[in-house]
């Protein structure tokens, strides 16, 4: 999975290189930057840390990982926050995207991340998430990586209030609603019975009057004829089709889905392959699918959408809203302890 986030000690990763939130003078500190300095072995880091001797807000510098199983260590100087005037958004942003470039030049394959700035630095743990969701995904829109964001209990991670109230009322109106239809009643009509409006993520997600935004990609005339003629494709064959309707490139849609290069050739080389129901939905978010088209494609793998399922709902509520960045979906799902889509 390209990009996962999981409760963890991020000193115990075996991966090509972790990520400490230092200060800028590289002095070792508390919190992540303490356990990641006892760990590798503190008078040594501290030696290599005094040869660089400085790291500017946002930069980014490399040692060694020392006794850590992490081969190298990424500093990364992250602002204070000071209000959110005075520049710390896009200081934050260039920490995550200087740690990948600099993990990039040096052909890493690994990395992972604590949640910069949302320590003892005081950035808001809600917005420190957005910007680093977004940071990691515009990157692996571009990159092949595998990027793992650590946070170590339930208290270093907080989803937007509004965004988790809107999540949590979905699921638990549209469950109730579901159990109370007959089994024979179509999908269309019960998203009638939708009275949830949310437009966007995080601090977007404001009340509004506003109809819901239709998915971006929708099925014309000519390819909805295509895809009810081929009624009898197989998950892939069925996949293929619609990766051509839509006009974009295998690389646009495998890191749409957060899906490894590697999984997906197989799901290209195989007509018969059948993936998992979180590939397979993977996948239909990174076509954009409505809930129709995403029900069709899961069927021919042998899935359906489930009412008595939160992550399934979870997911519709994305769907629904018009919001098909798989990151921020895999944001909220992890918030409610749901497992995350993407190989």
């Amino acid at each position: 999975m390209p990009l996962e986030i999981m409760r963890n000690d991020i000193t115990k990763l075996q991966v090509d290189a972790i990520v400490n939130a230092a200060n800028s003078h590289l002095r070792q500190g508390g919190g992540v930057c303490g356990a990641i300095f006892a760990a590798a072995g503190p008078d040594r880091m501290q030696a290599a840390c005094d040869r660089i001797g400085y790291c500017a807000i946002g930069d980014a510098v490399i040692t060694d990982g020392f006794d850590l199983p992490a081969k190298y260590v990424i500093h990364t100087a992250g602002p204070v926050w000071q209000g959110g005037n005075q520049g710390e958004e896009k200081h934050l942003a260039s920490c995550y995207t200087s740690a990948l470039q600099l993990a990039l030049d040096r052909d890493l394959s690994s990395i992972a991340f604590p949640l910069i700035s949302s320590g003892i630095f005081g950035y808001p743990k809600d917005q420190a998430l957005g910007v680093a969701i977004s940071a990691i995904g515009n990157f692996l829109l571009k990159h092949d990586m595998d990027v793992t964001l650590v946070v170590f209990d339930r208290a270093a991670y907080t989803l937007s209030d509004k965004l988790f109230r809107s999540i949590k009322t979905y699921v638990d109106d549209r469950y109730v609603e579901q159990r109370s239809l007959p089994r024979d009643r179509s999908e269309a009509k019960r998203e009638r019975l939708l009275s949830i409006s949310v437009s966007e993520h995080a601090s977007r997600y404001e009340e509004t009057e506003e109809t819901i935004p239709s998915p971006s990609y929708l099925l014309t005339a000519e390819s909805l004829s295509d895809v009810v003629n081929h009624k009898s494709d197989s998950f892939s064959q069925m996949l293929f089709r619609l990766i051509d309707l839509s006009g974009k490139s295998d690389p646009e849609i495998y890191k749409r889905a957060n899906l490894d290069r590697r999984l997906f050739s197989k799901i290209r080389s195989n007509r018969d392959y059948k993936p998992s129901k979180n590939t397979a939905l993977a996948l239909a978010i990174a076509l954009e699918l409505n809930c129709d088209r995403t029900a069709d494609l899961l069927q021919r793998a042998g899935y359906a959408l489930s009412p008595s399922s939160r992550f399934d709902l979870i997911v519709e509520f994305f769907i629904n809203n018009g919001n098909f960045n798989i990151f921020e979906i895999n944001e909220a799902l992890f918030a409610f302890d749901e497992t995350l889509l993407g190989a």
